[in-house]
């Protein structure tokens, strides 16, 4: 590449970050979304934690939902180790790789073909296309991104490779690809892949005898070779793939993502894959009434966009092949858009979904391979053409950058998300289910009831909806019918860990501490690393006395979680209960370190200071100080905290203080209705003005 050429390089790389950062510039206002974000980063301990040996561990040893790719979710624990909880760093890492990707397919074509400015469209197109949005401002769909990452980095390391064969360098390639396939299961097609790359453009395919085999491209860039040898050569690759394919089948399985035949029959699958591959060709074209979930359309051979999207597939493929022959372009891009869209056509159907925007992540660049060098060659020799076609490509990236930056504003809540999808989608449980779920936390509880209710009617066993609405009961004290709701859904799964959990919850919340006990251990059997579970049994433990056992259970939620303060709080009424304070209030002190304005942790440390055993002058001044701080941030109105810190000035032998503040305390109970409570500070008051501390027996 010459000087000037490496100038202009330079300045288009220059050119698509810049137009990157400005389509996806809203998408630093965006969240987390309900929509997998909880599963993938929010409400997954393994990645919360940050990068620890356990969580390293895990990654490598388990699947997660249904899929097995460690290196994604070591992304997604390295991002929380760095930024915590701030979405907005988990999106911006996001866009990082997509940048990264865009990239790389600059040089890749540019490298391999000689021809900039079609390199230059694909790759600006593939960079600000609104179908590439979910799979970037959606922080979940990090596997899609990084698994882009690493298959552009597999071809680009195949290139290197191809210009100078040796083990060296093919050990490398196995190396790049074996990293490729612990980022998403669906990166299996990129040995068949690299199989058209020798097609076009590195030409490497010797197709007729009289080729000289020692023959060279043009450029000099890759000997040809026969086609049985390059078949030889992806063997090791292919290896891999399968037996990611095996792991992945085995995951998915185990997790039930497979839809079995009886729901959705062979024929409807295969009518769908044909209906889809030809959607995909619509939207790449025109991107409108892009949504996060399409429901499934059920087709059949006899639906009339089927009988015409069957011939239509067919046409094109012929076509494509027939004209690939001297056009090469063309049938590598056409069999690149359908190989690679295999794993997500619905053959093996996973998930309710008919389509997704986030699969054509990759499989597009076919499309936009076929129309820019097409496009190259018709205006080749048609200098009046460029310009018009120069102008008309600009518009087009334009109209992108637009429609981009406002399809990412639809990702930047869980409101906004399946609202939007509402208004483009009918019958769709999904978006019922999100919707729900998003009024749900805005407490708006009667409308979220009405928006599941939809997503049950629509689709009868919808475990996810029927939790939730479950759930909004339970918020509501409309225990009878959360109960209702979880045994409905046990009928149709009696394995569900969730529906046993939440019925724990229904059970403490009834305060039926047995049954939530029961309830518990079947969600543990089930699921022993089930998020809460131990907790929540220990809650339950706890308010049944049985003390031992909720110290067990909530030691094992503070090894899974050990960065939450509400459990070392738990962990220390467990200990009291016991009659064991000195770890009751080491557990207090590390729920401080973790959460400085805890009242809870404040009044009970004071508590045990000031009034057990020999209170030494350095815990009573400490008990005052504790004391004093819990009723700073209540202002001074909550009597339990005024009556710990009467005791905290009684125990310092400040008995005039202990005195007024007993008072306040006791008008504080009696106006809160807390008669109890206000005979137990009309005793303690007693103590103070005969000028003795409060101990406990």
């Amino acid at each position: 590449m010459q000087f000037s050429q490496k100038y202009v390089f330079i300045v288009i790389c220059a050119a698509l970050v810049t137009a990157t950062l400005a389509a996806y510039e809203p998408i630093r206002h965006n969240g987390f979304v309900s929509y997998d974000d909880g599963a993938y980063i929010t409400k997954n301990p393994n990645v919360t934690g940050g990068i620890t040996r356990e969580s390293v561990i895990w990654a490598f040893t388990n699947s997660h939902m249904g899929n097995w790719h460690p290196l994604t979710m070591l992304s997604h624990m390295l991002d929380c180790e760095i930024f915590g909880l701030n979405p907005l760093w988990h999106h911006f890492i996001n866009v990082l790789f997509h940048i990264l990707n865009v990239l790389l397919i600059f040089w890749i074509l540019t490298a391999t073909t000689g021809a900039m400015w079609p390199s230059a469209f694909v790759a600006a197109v593939f960079a600000l296309h609104p179908l590439q949005v979910e799979s970037v401002a959606w922080a979940a769909e990090r596997k899609t991104v990084l698994s882009g990452l690493f298959w552009f980095l597999t071809i680009a390391v195949y290139i290197w490779y191809t210009r100078r064969a040796g083990i060296g360098r093919y050990i490398l390639l196995v190396m790049v690809y074996a990293l490729c396939i612990m980022t998403k299961p669906v990166v299996v097609t990129l040995p068949l892949v690299l199989l058209l790359l020798d097609y076009w453009p590195l030409e490497r395919i010797r197709i007729r005898k009289t080729e000289d085999r020692r023959g060279q491209r043009a450029g000099g860039a890759s000997q040809k070779v026969s086609a049985g040898r390059l078949i030889v050569e992806k063997i090791p690759l292919l290896a891999l793939s399968v037996i990611l394919s095996v792991t992945t089948f085995a995951a998915q399985q185990n997790a039930g993502a497979f839809v079995p035949l009886d729901t959705t029959p062979l024929d409807s699958r295969v009518a769908n894959m044909f209906l889809s591959y030809t959607k995909y060709i619509g939207k790449t074209i025109w991107p409108s009434q892009l949504v996060a979930f399409y429901p499934y359309p059920n087709a059949t051979f006899l639906t009339m966009a089927a009988t015409i999207c069957v011939p239509l597939f067919v046409l094109i493929s012929v076509i494509s092949i027939y004209v690939g022959r001297r056009k090469k372009y063309a049938a590598t891009g056409w069999l690149w858009y359908v190989v690679t869209l295999v794993p997500m056509i619905g053959l093996v159907q996973v998930g309710n979904q008919g389509i997704a925007d986030r699969y054509v992540y990759v499989p597009i660049l076919g499309l936009l391979i076929i129309v820019a060098w097409s496009v190259r060659d018709f205006v080749f020799n048609r200098p009046r053409w460029k310009i018009a076609v120069s102008v008309l490509a600009a518009g087009a990236l334009l109209s992108a950058v637009i429609v981009t930056r406002t399809q990412v504003r639809y990702w930047q809540n869980s409101m906004s998300l399946f609202e939007h999808a509402l208004k483009l989608t009918k019958n769709n449980p999904v978006a019922e289910k999100g919707y729900g779920s998003a009024l749900f936390a805005e407490d708006r509880f009667d409308e979220a009831v009405v928006h599941l209710r939809n997503a049950l009617q629509t689709h009868p066993g919808y475990l996810a909806a029927g939790n939730e609405l479950g759930r909004v009961y339970l918020r509501q004290g409309k225990f009878n019918e959360a109960v209702a709701c979880f045994n409905e859904l046990l009928k149709r799964n009696k394995n569900s860990a969730e529906v046993y959990y939440n019925l724990g919850l229904a059970s403490i919340l009834q305060k039926k501490y047995e049954e939530a006990i029961k309830y518990f251990a079947r969600v543990l059997e089930l699921d022993p690393k089930y998020p809460d579970a131990h907790n929540n049994m220990g809650t339950a433990l706890l308010a049944a006395g049985k003390n031992t056992e909720a110290i067990k259970h909530l030691n094992e939620a503070l090894r899974i979680s050990s960065n939450d303060a509400g459990l070392y709080e738990k962990l220390g009424n467990a200990y009291v209960q016991s009659g064991k304070y000195e770890p009751a209030i080491q557990n207090w002190t590390r729920a401080l370190e973790l959460k400085p304005d805890s009242v809870d942790a404040l009044n009970n440390i004071a508590w045990l200071l000031a009034t057990f055993g020999e209170v030494s002058t350095k815990n009573a001044n400490k008990a005052i100080e504790l004391a004093q701080h819990a009723c700073e941030l209540t202002g001074y109105n909550d009597p339990e905290f005024l009556d710990t810190l009467a005791a905290a000035y009684a125990s310092a032998s400040k008995f005039g203080d202990a005195k007024a503040t007993a008072e306040k305390a006791l008008i504080a109970a009696k106006a809160a209705g807390h008669e109890d409570l206000a005979g137990e500070i009309q005793k303690r008051k007693k103590l103070y003005e005969a000028g003795q501390p409060y101990r406990q027996k």
